[in-house]
């Protein structure tokens, strides 16, 4: 008993949102609770976009949505086109225009978050060399102050060597280290500055393509798709050719009632007529639908092939700096040994008296590269894994249910324009009647043609002349 009213109030509440007929409070609550439900969704769907994508301010993001929820209420409540046009608009969502979004969606997901990353990446792979090459001014000046103390070492050493007591040789050894790196330390700013500005330009560009992914494209999308479907439900109404090859419920209780009232009836179709009229709805695969399947699967494999390929390169790129980071962190500095001996032999008239020993260590070390200047690799995978394994799974799902969307979007303009739905379905019976029609004659004409043939007056007339029958 509660299956049966169940069914009935389903029957009753498509009945009610199809014909959009509100006689009676019941009729008029059911399709007044219809419209609402679905607005709700729609306008809940909008808030969250204008807070958490568009960043909107809260009472602007709340006022907009409810105002797009009560508009949206009374046009379907009102109008049986808008209910049409949202009907087909859900229906749409698994047709090529929504696999397109979709793509477009998951090309910029990459876009915005491998490639750039990948630009971060070698960015900070290169402003660490410039830092390096910046910190590399003190280890260039520190092994010429080492030769330097050395040489004022071997003065005062040869100082004392040339005080003989009577005759005192004073000199003096001034030395002043230069090293002239304002032409490096400009090299080094031009390079700085053009990094700068090549990073600027793309970051730029990368900004640009996200403020127009979430702010135009969008709306730009959802006015294509409403143009579509448009232009779907005109030619659905004015073209009797248009996609007008299914065999519907309305076609056969038509046929019915041609078959009733004694005109000429098409059902049941031949074996060669049920391939080019399928049924509608149609539960298993046809020919049509298989061909539209692979048409739908191309884009996605050669997209996600081009994704692969740019989150690889990504992930390469940062095991590649991970790697030189590693490896240079680890590495130790190098010594350069630079020990300095002198002997020294005092003599007297060709007689040894003594011998001194001088030595001192003026040895250094030289780092490669500075650890403060090390790159920091960034690997954001998730960022773009996730997104992109939710788009295709959407897409799998989406697969086999586009195959059928043309059907469906036929039985839905089907019920909301019962009138041209009758013309469509007469102008299939007629040309049914007329392909069965041109068969027959055809088939006339070759028994007719081959029974001719076999007769022998056909070949010997003086011999066998044709028999004439006289009435």
């Amino acid at each position: 008993m509660i299956t049966k009213g169940l069914l009935d109030m389903r029957i009753l509440a498509v009945d009610v949102f199809v014909s959009g007929n509100r006689e009676g409070l019941k009729r008029t609550t059911i399709l007044l609770l219809i419209c609402v439900f679905p607005s709700l969704f729609v306008s809940a769907l909008l808030l969250l976009y204008l807070l958490y994508t568009l960043t909107c301010d809260p009472a602007v993001s709340g006022g907009i949505a409810a105002l797009h929820g009560v508009v949206l209420t009374f046009a379907l409540f009102f109008s049986q086109r808008v209910r049409c046009l949202f009907t087909l608009f859900v229906v749409s969502i698994f047709t090529k225009k929504t696999r397109s979004l979709l793509l477009t969606a998951g090309t910029s997901v990459v876009v915005l978050g491998n490639i750039h990353n990948t630009l971060e990446n070698l960015t900070g792979l290169v402003r660490s060399m410039i830092c390096n090459l910046r910190a590399k001014k003190a280890s260039v000046i520190a092994p010429f102050r080492n030769y330097v103390d050395m040489l004022k070492w071997l003065a005062n050493i040869l100082q004392g060597v040339t005080d003989f007591g009577v005759v005192n040789l004073d000199s003096e050894l001034k030395i002043s280290p230069k090293v002239d790196l304002e032409h490096f330390r400009d090299r080094l700013t031009q390079a700085e500055l053009k990094l700068n500005q090549s990073v600027k330009y793309a970051v730029t560009f990368i900004n640009t393509v996200s403020s127009v992914k979430e702010h135009v494209y969008p709306t730009i999308s959802f006015l294509v798709l409403m143009i579509f479907i448009a232009s779907h439900i005109r030619n659905y109404c004015s073209d009797m050719k248009y996609k007008n090859h299914f065999i519907s419920n309305k076609f056969i209780h038509f046929d019915k009632k041609q078959k009733a009232e004694g005109k000429q009836h098409v059902l049941p179709l031949t074996s060669e007529e049920e391939k080019l009229y399928p049924s509608l709805p149609s539960l298993r695969p046809i020919a049509q639908e298989g061909k539209a399947l692979f048409k739908f699967g191309i884009p996605i494999i050669s997209h996600l092939v081009a994704w692969v390929i740019f989150i690889t390169v990504d992930a390469l790129l940062y095991c590649f700096v991970a790697i030189i980071t590693t490896k240079l962190s680890e590495m130790e500095p190098f010594h350069v040994p630079l020990l300095l001996s002198l002997k020294g032999v005092v003599t007297l008239i060709g007689v040894q008296l003594g011998e001194e020993n001088h030595q001192k260590d003026f040895s250094y070390s030289v780092t490669l590269f500075e650890k403060q200047c090390l790159p920091k690799p960034k690997l954001l995978l998730n960022n773009s894994v996730i997104p992109l394994a939710g788009i295709l799974l959407t897409l799998l799902i989406m697969a086999p249910v586009a195959a059928k969307v043309v059907q469906i979007r036929l039985m839905v303009c089907e019920r909301f324009y019962s009138t041209a739905a009758e013309e469509r379905i007469k102008y299939l019976h007629a040309k049914i009647l007329r392909k069965r029609l041109k068969r027959t004659r055809e088939k006339e004409n070759s028994n007719s043609f081959t029974a001719l043939i076999t007769k022998p007056h056909f070949w010997c007339p003086l011999v066998f002349p044709e028999e004439v029958n006289v009435v």
